[in-house]
């Protein structure tokens, strides 16, 4: 089966939030064997898919 394509990511978005939730994610996504920046960006794609996406 072939490897799906990725689109070369070529942005960043800077947030900040509070240390000790942060912590508590990162290590949640790790205990679920994910990464925060993957689940960011699905919820960001998931988040304009049910809001219009504009872009």
């Amino acid at each position: 089966m072939p490897k799906k394509a990725t689109k070369k990511k070529d942005s960043q978005l800077v947030l900040r939030l509070d240390k000790q939730e942060r912590d508590a994610f990162v290590e949640l996504c790790k205990d679920l064997d994910t990464s925060a920046a993957r689940e960011i960006r699905a919820f960001i794609r998931r988040f304009m898919k049910e809001n219009g996406d504009k872009g």
